[in-house]
């Protein structure tokens, strides 16, 4: 049995009650389809050539009026899918003009639900942190810290009860493999004994790889996409993935032409397990206590 070294947290979701969505409602597609979308947006950044990491660097520490344009064109973009992974969000320092990106861009996408979690705390100067934005309500929220520098975390989500639940766990993974294989280790736990899995995010490695040579090997698990994903404006490496149990149906997968970013967004639509699509979802027992639970 693996040794977690670091302990979760069982949370509620960021409610800004944006779209008139009821305390009652599972959100469910009507159709039954579930649209997934990953997409590392570093901090609003527009980067199209190499050279605009040291050109536009500043960024990363400074407001920049181009970064409220990024995020329009971003919420435009994430408005017609149901579940959200982001990654390289800040969640309200400076360099974002003191705006949570997690919470602003669940405003645009009118999403009822999102959670920031936070991975390096620099005060005023940078909030570094993943996101999820969500029109289902999950069961279970946990954010985990992941082993290895700090700074990197998964977030999981829980849909529906028992063996036939939905789990979807959101992460952004290491540069380095032997700490991204510390950090796939603890990710292989948490899934272990469920049948339904989806994992999303930025994981810094390609498709072959993470099926073939990582803790994850024995699962049986797809990578529906195999397109590079960065960089943006000449895709060479496939580093974003949406990769899927085999007990999922997949219906659609693409990569979009969206340079808004270093990285492309990932997109994915997956029919929803049977028990997700008989009854509604469980709520949380939390009430709502506003923009954070």
């Amino acid at each position: 049995m693996l040794r977690r070294l670091r302990t979760p947290r069982t949370v509620g979701l960021c409610d800004p009650q944006v779209n008139g969505l009821c305390q009652g409602e599972s959100g469910l597609p009507a159709d039954g389809r579930l649209r997934l979308l990953s997409f590392n947006i570093q901090v609003g950044i527009s980067t199209e050539r190499y050279h605009h990491y040291l050109t536009r660097g500043w960024q990363h520490l400074l407001p920049h009026p181009g970064r409220a344009a990024n995020l329009q064109r971003i919420g435009a973009l994430i408005s017609d899918y149901d579940l959200i992974a982001l990654q390289e969000v800040d969640g309200g320092s400076l360099r974002s003009g003191f705006i949570n990106q997690v919470e602003h861009l669940a405003q645009l996408g009118r999403f009822p639900f999102w959670y920031q979690q936070l991975n390096r705390n620099l005060g005023h100067l940078a909030q570094h942190s993943n996101g999820v934005l969500t029109r289902l309500r999950p069961t279970v929220l946990e954010d985990h810290p992941l082993p290895g520098p700090q700074g990197r975390g998964a977030i999981l989500l829980r849909f529906g009860e028992g063996r036939d639940a939905l789990l979807v766990v959101m992460m952004h993974l290491a540069l380095g493999s032997r700490a991204r294989t510390r950090q796939l280790a603890y990710i292989r736990e948490l899934i272990a004994e469920h049948q339904h899995v989806v994992l999303m995010g930025d994981m810094n490695t390609h498709a072959v790889d993470l099926l073939n040579k990582s803790p994850l090997r024995d699962l049986g698990l797809l990578a529906p996409q195999v397109q590079a994903t960065f960089p943006s404006w000449q895709p060479q490496r496939c580093l974003d993935h949406i990769l899927l149990s085999p007990s999922l149906v997949l219906e659609k997968v693409a990569v979009l032409p969206m340079p808004i970013s270093d990285h492309l967004p990932v997109a994915v639509e997956i029919r929803l397990p049977g028990c997700l699509t008989d009854a509604s979802v469980p709520m949380l027992n939390t009430p709502p206590l506003g923009p954070k639970l």
